[in-house]
């Protein structure tokens, strides 16, 4: 397809959404496998189909984002995987003693990996990008978030802008998106002569895109305008599990300086990823998705403000605590074991629940988008 043939086509729309998490990402990758098997066989293409040519408009952020523009490179999700799979030990390289005290793993494994699938001269204008992307990142110099898409009629990316973010490289905004702090290292990129220090998106409370991209879709300034309605735009977002930090143990005076700092960025992020989440199916007529509480439920059929619905919202991320992981069937993975971010060595089990979230895809929560 291709950009250009996406802001031309008529029909309706579709969005994917990818949430960040790490390791935990296996999870998503498993969850788009059982996504494109299903469109594969309901719109009864080729084995050559890839979720590039389903989707007009991916986001991603952290994880997300290496996954966001390999789906928007139109690789086949067995490809994605194998690369993951390859790459992700070396990307969690511990990194050297002196520096731990600011980031525990290193930078130039990421780096070099990224740059070297990529293509280190690629820019976000690449006409090899066969949907529109958007990557989230945070600009920690302006302390901003930076929403960057390769669409050509965002304002930034004008071609009469000296600066344009089309120009910019590719693999280093993605390496951006990806440098959570006490994780990774920022990355600094060069934008108009000037340097600037960034950090992973999901500082910024855009951990899941969701609901940004249907804003960057729809909203006038953004400049694509896509028609809303629940038969006219699908948003499908994945995440990579939600891991409630319940502690009845938890007393007032254990919550020193050190709590606070190891606790507070984790829980602002879950808590803005499932407000995300909630927005989408306030905003959205949900078809799918776990409960977010005991007040709301999962929103399915509920109404809201917006009456008709703005769109058709699906949501797969399992939650993973013993409850959520049982109703998967998977009673033998402990909890615990499959909550980090890092935990290289927990792949298989990480796989293990993207396939049994991926069993919950139906191709009747596409009804209406198959053809």
């Amino acid at each position: 397809m291709g950009v250009p043939t996406i802001l031309s086509k008529d029909g309706p729309r579709k969005l994917l959404a990818l949430d960040g998490g790490g390791v935990r990402g296996a999870m998503a990758i498993e969850v788009l496998a059982a996504l494109e098997r299903v469109l594969q066989r309901e719109l009864r293409r080729a084995d050559d189909f890839v979720l590039a040519d389903y989707f007009d408009y991916v986001a991603g952020t952290s994880t997300g984002a290496i996954l966001a523009t390999a789906v928007a490179h139109g690789l086949r999700v067995d490809r994605i995987r194998a690369f993951f799979d390859d790459n992700v030990a070396a990307m969690f390289t511990p990194a050297r003693p002196r520096d731990r005290l600011r980031h525990r793993y290193s930078g130039a494994a990421l780096s070099t990996i990224l740059a070297k699938e990529i293509g280190p001269e690629t820019t976000l204008g690449t006409d090899r990008l066969r949907t529109l992307l958007l990557l989230v990142l945070h600009n920690a110099t302006t302390d901003s978030p930076w929403l960057v898409t390769n669409n050509p009629r965002a304002m930034f990316n004008r071609a009469d802008v000296p600066d344009s973010n089309l120009r910019l490289p590719l693999w280093q905004l993605v390496r951006a998106s990806t440098a959570a702090p006490t994780y990774f290292p920022p990355e600094v990129i060069e934008v108009g002569g000037q340097r600037f220090v960034f950090v992973d998106g999901s500082v910024s409370g855009y951990n899941n895109p969701a609901f940004q991209l249907f804003l960057m879709a729809t909203v006038e300034p953004y400049h694509l305008g896509w028609p809303t309605g629940q038969d006219r735009l699908l948003l499908v977002s994945i995440g990579s599990g939600a891991v409630p930090r319940a502690d009845a143990r938890l007393r007032p005076n254990r919550m020193h300086l050190l709590y606070s700092a190891i606790s507070l960025a984790t829980r602002l992020i879950a808590s803005t990823t499932a407000e995300q989440d909630f927005l989408c199916r306030v905003f959205g007529a949900c078809r799918v998705g776990d409960p977010l509480d005991e007040e709301v439920g999962d929103m399915i059929g509920r109404g809201g403000p917006a009456r008709p619905k703005l769109f058709t919202y699906l949501r797969y991320n399992p939650t993973l605590t013993r409850d959520g992981l049982d109703r998967l069937g998977l009673p033998h993975l402990r909890p615990t074991a499959v909550q980090g971010l890092a935990a290289v060595d927990r792949l298989a089990e990480f796989r293990a629940i993207g396939e049994a979230v991926g069993r919950t895809v139906r191709p009747e929560h596409l009804a209406g988008f198959l053809s």
